[in-house]
């Protein structure tokens, strides 16, 4: 069997195994890597080579680049002018999308979203409308807005150095900027005033309580007499249940702290403000003997009775500040309550300060697939987990049996402290609650001047990208603008690890001579097409593939499969080069092509069809756009 067919049995399996989804594409990916070693299409001496290639360092120093543009406070300014928007749509679309796109073209496209993105859903949250309409929007912003630089996308970055292995000659830092330029605007004009109209119109998840539904939740119990709980701390309640079940408040002496800073043992008289269902319910009465009701003379055998519509009919009406459209409701019900259910609302607590904190999990989350048990949520990370949404609505399950996914949002409870430190180590990007915190005036110019001296070495051809942008990170971490851990933090482990294994199996597809046979039979089928066909039909192969595989890992079999067909047309390499780094970031038909498109899926609700009926006009605008100004820029 030759090399070229192994190759391509390898790059078969790899492939499937990303839209399998079942592992994660940095395992896959080191998979591919060791397989190939031991079938000698990777000399074992080179096996970990691209770890060091200059397009995965490249890819590290602009993701701690981007983190410290966003500690600095360098985009909370930006964020915190775009939410000065009025209601109308379209002036929110250009202002969101446009903000959006302009730092993708500076800093990682990911990171520009998870900035923006909490600051959209305020937006829908304040004018109450549908942040369905605007987060796929803003996610395609994203990508678009990164074709515009050298190190808006990895595509761009593994395309110039692919160039410099190929002709001794990077692309540099603003070689994309034309063409980059004209698609970024052309589809941000198309998402503005045509797009939006494409994307699913779903009431009902602009507000955080209808999201979550947390007033059907909550229930107030007591700590009677005969209680067995008397004397347990919150943590050893936890233990006798064997379920983390989150108390979110307790309320001693008519005064109320939160949950996760009790650490008080329990005594008679204490309320307790819980999440939980009817079953969880049931498991706090009989193991705990908590009684539902936050006074003595309620009437446990009617609570029992209601079931499921009275054991939360307490904490329903407790939340009354925080939810003013169901005033009208609570006032008829108001009405039909007994004497003592009025005395009790002189007591009642609500979920204000209770540092609830909405999160989406990433893709490269090490929440995914793993339970709150597996995680050791509570006891290793501070946190409680709430409530789970996914798809636009509430889980029902038990919050122990949920198996998290990429997209989902998850409400949480914790210190604030804990909640900056482990969001970030868990996975997840915090949403609505984040607020706007803006950097030490010293640092925002500190942070622009490092990037901007970094920019100019590059323009001047004193050092090539990647030692001009490490050099840039390492002085913002030593100068403070961001916190050596942080620094640490910022650089994503999946993607670096994806890149160091992908490069040296990509050059075992040309090595192979694999890239060399795909293209003669490209060429043999298409050898009467003149080239720009050929090119519309590499367009569209390469932009297939990245929405089913990482944007980055797209660029890295596509980049030797256009050289070969360069050469085999005896024409200029950079066209068709250009056309795989414009076409493996538009990933627009899928929510799994890029993280971007995942993670707006469960705030807006999307579900996976939503996506090509927007992606694939745009998807067409942008090809019909770049071919053009392809050719102009870089002729064949």
């Amino acid at each position: 069997m030759s090399d070229a067919t192994l190759v391509f049995i390898v790059l078969g399996l790899t492939l499937m195994a990303f839209v399998w989804g079942r592992f994660r594409y940095d395992l896959v990916a080191l998979m591919a890597l060791l397989v190939s070693v031991m079938l000698g299409l990777v000399p074992a001496r080179e096996a970990f080579q691209g770890f060091g290639h200059p397009a995965v360092i490249t890819v590290a120093a602009v993701l701690v680049l981007s983190k410290g543009f966003e500690r600095s406070g360098v985009v909370d300014i930006i964020a915190e002018q775009a939410l000065k928007v009025g209601d109308h749509l379209l002036l929110q679309l250009l202002v969101l999308t446009g903000t959006v796109l302009v730092l993708s073209a500076v800093m990682n496209n990911v990171g520009a979203l998870a900035l923006m993105l909490p600051v959209a859903i305020r937006m829908a949250r304040e004018h109450d409308s549908p942040p369905s309409l605007l987060l796929m929007p803003l996610a395609f912003g994203s990508l678009l807005g990164g074709l515009m630089t050298l190190i808006g996308t990895p595509p761009n970055i593994i395309i110039a150095s692919y160039r410099g292995a190929q002709t001794g000659d990077n692309f540099g830092m603003f070689s994309f900027t034309p063409v980059g330029v004209s698609v970024a605007v052309v589809g941000l004009l198309f998402l503005v005033l045509l797009g939006w109209r494409l994307t699913p119109r779903r009431k009902g998840q602009a507000s955080a309580d209808e999201l979550f539904d947390t007033a059907n939740y909550l229930s107030e119990l007591r700590v009677t007499q005969d209680s067995k709980a008397q004397g347990w701390t919150l943590r050893e309640l936890h233990e006798a249940l064997e379920e983390t079940i989150p108390v979110l408040a307790v309320v001693r002496d008519d005064k109320r702290k939160p949950g996760h800073t009790f650490l008080s043992s329990l005594r008679e008289g204490d309320i307790l403000l819980v999440e939980a269902g009817t079953d969880e319910l049931k498991l706090l009465e009989n193991k705990a003997g908590l009684k539902l009701g936050s006074h003595d003379t309620a009437d446990a055998d009617a609570a029992e009775e209601a079931d499921e519509a009275s054991p939360q009919r307490d904490a329903a009406e407790g939340l009354e500040s925080t939810s003013e459209s169901n005033a009208g409701d609570k006032k008829d019900d108001g009405e039909r309550r007994s004497r003592a259910d009025k005395e009790a609302e002189k007591r009642r607590v609500d979920t204000e300060g209770l540092q609830l904190v909405e999160a989406v999990v990433r893709n490269d989350s090490m929440m995914i697939n793993r339970t709150v048990q597996q995680l050791r949520l509570l006891n290793q990370h501070g946190l409680h987990l709430v409530a789970v949404a996914r798809d636009g609505s509430r889980l029902k399950q038990r919050l122990r049996d949920v198996r998290f996914r990429a997209g989902d949002v998850l409400l949480l409870q914790g210190g604030e402290s804990d909640l900056n430190e482990s969001l970030p180590t868990l996975g997840c990007l915090p949403l609505a609650s984040r607020n706007l915190t803006l950097g030490q005036p010293r640092m925002l110019l500190l942070s622009v001047a490092i990037f901007s001296l970094a920019i100019l070495a590059m323009l001047l051809d004193l050092l090539p990208a990647a030692v001009a942008l490490s050099t840039a990170a390492v002085i913002s971490l030593l100068v403070g603008v961001l916190a050596l851990r942080d620094g640490y933090q910022a650089i994503d482990g999946p993607v670096i690890v994806l890149l160091g294994a992908m490069i040296p199996v990509g050059q075992a597809l040309e090595t192979s001579g694999g890239a060399k046979l795909i293209a003669e039979t490209l060429l043999g089928l298409g050898s009467q097409w003149p080239p720009v066909a050929i090119l519309v039909g590499l367009f569209v192969i390469s932009m297939l593939l990245s929405n089913v595989v990482n944007n980055a890992a797209a660029a890295l079999l596509m980049a030797p499969i256009a050289a070969s067909l360069a050469r085999g047309f005896d024409l200029s390499l950079d066209p068709f080069l250009m056309v795989v780094a414009i076409s493996a970031s538009c990933a627009f038909l899928t929510p799994i092509g890029h993280q971007s498109n995942t993670l707006v899926m469960g705030p807006a609700g999307y579900r996976f069809g939503d996506y090509w009926k927007l992606g694939l006009p745009l998807s067409l605008v942008v090809l019909v756009t770049a071919i053009p100004m392809i050719l102009l820029v870089w002729p064949l």
